[in-house]
């Protein structure tokens, strides 16, 4: 691979930028609409330039890291060339978006690297260890599988139209478990609790739980008043949501039914234990 460009310089392609050269990855080109974004995410990378984006989709390999919005947009208005790989980090979006690309003689594909990317500093240490979603053709696929293993990720294979629900799990593990420590953050602070204090006090269980489910599975992890069957502790903890919302409660109640389910398939419950608990879930 003589020559990778990123075009995009917001948070994933300067992220990966960064990881690529320190992996000692040809990147020799960053490209953005915002001239100074490009110059600030090349700094440092040596025998790498801001350049303009139809100059970066010159390279070898290109990436395009812009948002899904306007990843066909960015595809459609840029020159290619047969023989290149054009490849987008998308995971929610099919690499069909670059179908002019691939009009034009180039490879296409994917490269999602699944880690939340708000603190790029942070996610550098944490790509490490985590999961690229990759797909393309064989000899694409082949080299995006390289390209994981340099940034010692897990590489996973994607099949057509599998994107959306790839993304879909990704965010609701993910991005989605901050709405639920924003909410028992709120719970706590209702009753005098510093957001700061709140927070030394939940993240250290919430790392527990995770870690205990990389062992035993999210249904073999399951613990607390629904996994013991405590209905009483269940009713206890939507009475005192309601009187903060109605709209907190219905959360509890919602999360609380898919729990019973896992409860239930664990099988650690009498059916009249389940019965309790789905009734006071359900508020009858």
């Amino acid at each position: 691979m003589q020559s990778i460009s990123f075009i995009g310089a917001g948070r994933v392609g300067a992220t990966l930028a960064t990881a690529f050269h320190r992996s000692g990855l040809p990147v020799s080109m960053i490209a953005s609409r915002n001239l100074a974004s490009a110059q600030k995410a090349a700094t440092g990378l040596v025998g790498c330039s801001a350049v303009t984006l139809q100059q970066a989709a010159a390279a070898d390999l290109v990436f395009i890291t812009v948002p899904d919005d306007d990843i066909g947009a960015v595809a459609s208005s840029l020159i290619w060339r047969k023989g290149q790989y054009v490849v987008h980090c998308s995971g929610a979006t099919e690499i069909a978006v670059l179908e002019t690309a691939a009009r034009a003689g180039a490879i296409t594909g994917g490269f999602h690297p699944l880690q939340i990317f708000s603190d790029p500093q942070n996610t550098l240490g944490l790509l490490a260890g985590s999961t690229a979603g990759i797909e393309g053709a064989p000899e694409l696929e082949s080299i995006l599988r390289e390209l994981a293993v340099r940034l010692g990720m897990i590489p996973m294979l994607l099949p057509p139209g599998s994107r959306a629900l790839y993304h879909c799990g990704s965010v609701l593990t993910g991005t989605f478990l901050l709405s639920l420590l924003n909410e028992a953050v709120r719970a706590w602070t209702a009753f005098g609790i510093d957001e700061q204090q709140a927070l030394r006090g939940l993240l250290p269980v919430a790392r527990g739980t995770l870690e205990t489910a990389a062992i035993k599975g999210p249904v073999g992890a399951l613990s607390g008043p629904i996994s013991r069957g405590d209905s009483k502790v269940v009713a206890r903890h939507l009475r005192a949501l309601e009187q903060l919302s109605a709209e907190q409660a219905d959360l509890y109640r919602q999360l609380a039914g898919r729990q019973l389910e896992m409860a239930r398939i664990n099988g650690k419950l009498q059916e009249i234990q389940l019965t309790a608990l789905k009734a006071v879930i359900e508020g009858n």
